[in-house]
């Protein structure tokens, strides 16, 4: 049976472990939770009225057999006994319960990832949730995964992009919910009886988010007949090269949400805002970590000019083509950033072909970096409305509003005696429709996007080779 290193960054320790996904009793528990998943409601219960469904005596037989898997796995991830031994508790109480809406608050609470982010330790995780960007129902779902924290990002961590909560993961194996496009695991995604005050933790799989970019940046630049520089091309052409690039870009992003001049909550997703606003927020924190690589590179760091090139072309390629029309706030982040670089003479579509002045897109993307910051600082002293009509003018600026729109003709034809939280119902589920240019590339990257379902390094065939 294969075993892992494990480095420990904050000990300096060396320590092996039996990799769970090959022992005997995970697939076990793999199966277990795949049959009680097909049984579940949209909020977790089981309705045992509804047609062809189990009885109760049933489904607690199968509920032993996860239980029995974890407590068998379990010596395998002694830093995670607190949190195996509150999941069976969580698991025998939900049949206890009748297998009514479940609740993990107790073992979500038990499972502390980020205090030690030891390079390739692996955890079991077995919660009742949904996955974002992937399964939006709250089903039982099993995971296998492994910490990504090398030494030179705990260093950047430690000593200048402070973010205590944030895990670089990799997926060593999934149930259903995760052979999907989602590509991170969130505690605020897990069935609780109450949301905690505060999360201690998140996640995100580096492994699929550098797979999907790498299938589908190579698609793209096919398709726009894009030449790359030798560095960049070798870049998009490694796998591990990308992974490194992608946890350095997401640490520094998921902490720019709490940093910076805030007008508001940075926790917008609690709030009814129009979507622009969640678009703007995304960017802002992407941008923010364009802008640090740039110093990274300067500076002699070899991760610098990575992150760069997969921000521009995840932001510029995968995201304004993919996901539905509506609301898509990532979408038009992406469709936000070529705009911005196609007005500024970066990119450039001629003769069907795509051209990028690689010299000036560093400078002119931390340019729209920190026209976003502007409007931000700018923000603080403004009404909650006036701020929405703000930086509705900056993406309307570069994108052309869909014609109906009533947000597009201005504050007089909107009833501003509601409150703003009511004016959002009057934006259109696709406010900055896709471009021509756009239009065409998301029907020639549509199957190529659709393939990407699920990916990780070890199921990518070019990465595998």
């Amino acid at each position: 049976m294969t075993e892992i290193l494990v480095h420990d960054a904050t000990e300096g320790a060396i320590a092996t472990a039996q990799r769970v996904v090959e022992h005997p009793a995970w697939p076990v528990l793999k199966d277990a939770v795949e049959e009680i998943r097909p049984w579940q409601s949209e909020d977790g219960s089981i309705d045992f009225e509804a047609e062809g469904a189990p009885s109760p005596a049933a489904v607690e037989k199968v509920l032993d057999r996860v239980i029995g898997a974890v407590e068998e796995l379990s010596p395998l991830l002694p830093h995670d006994a607190a949190y195996h031994r509150a999941l069976v508790t969580d698991l025998r109480r939900w049949a206890a319960d009748g297998f009514r809406v479940p609740d993990f608050l107790d073992s979500l609470l038990a499972f502390q990832p980020a205090r030690n982010r030891a390079d390739g330790l692996q955890h079991l995780v077995v919660f009742a949730m949904y996955t974002q960007n992937g399964n939006p129902d709250r089903n039982l779902e099993a995971v296998v995964l492994k910490m990504v924290w090398p030494e030179w990002l705990a260093e950047l961590e430690a000593t200048r992009y402070d973010n205590p909560l944030f895990c670089g993961i990799t997926f060593e194996d999934f149930t259903s919910g995760y052979d999907t496009h989602s590509a991170v695991l969130f505690p605020e995604t897990i069935a609780v009886r109450e949301a905690p005050e505060r999360f201690s933790w998140g996640g995100i799989f580096c492994d699929r988010e550098a797979a999907r970019f790498r299938r589908v940046t190579e698609a793209s630049v096919d398709l726009l007949g894009l030449e790359l520089p030798d560095d960049i091309r070798a870049m998009i052409g490694d796998q591990q090269r990308c992974e490194q690039a992608f946890v350095l870009w997401d640490m520094v992003h998921d902490r720019t949400h709490s940093h910076g001049d805030l007008p508001f909550d940075p926790f917008m997703i609690k709030q009814r805002q129009p979507f622009w606003m969640y678009g703007l927020e995304e960017l802002r924190c992407d941008l923010t970590a364009f802008k640090e690589a740039v110093k990274l590179e300067s500076e002699g760091n070899a991760h610098g000019r990575d992150v760069q090139y997969a921000v521009l072309f995840d932001r510029m390629f995968r995201f304004p083509v993919s996901g539905e029309r509506v609301r898509n706030y990532d979408g038009l982040g992406g469709q936000l950033l070529f705009a911005y670089l196609h007005k500024h003479d970066v990119v450039r579509w001629t003769d069907n072909t795509l051209k990028i002045d690689w010299d000036r897109a560093p400078e002119i993307t931390n340019q729209l970096c920190g026209e976003i910051e502007q409007l931000y600082r700018d923000g603080i002293d403004r009404p909650k409305l006036v701020h929405w009509f703000a930086a509705y003018d900056l993406v309307s600026t570069y994108l052309a509003p869909h014609p109906g729109s009533r947000w597009a003709k201005g504050p007089d034809a909107l009833d501003l005696t509601l409150p703003p939280r009511k004016l959002v119902d009057d934006v259109l589920p696709d406010e900055f429709p896709l471009s021509m240019f756009y239009e065409a590339l998301a029907k020639k990257l549509k199957h190529v996007i659709a393939s990407a379902k699920g990916i990780t390094a070890a199921n990518d065939e070019r990465a595998a080779a």
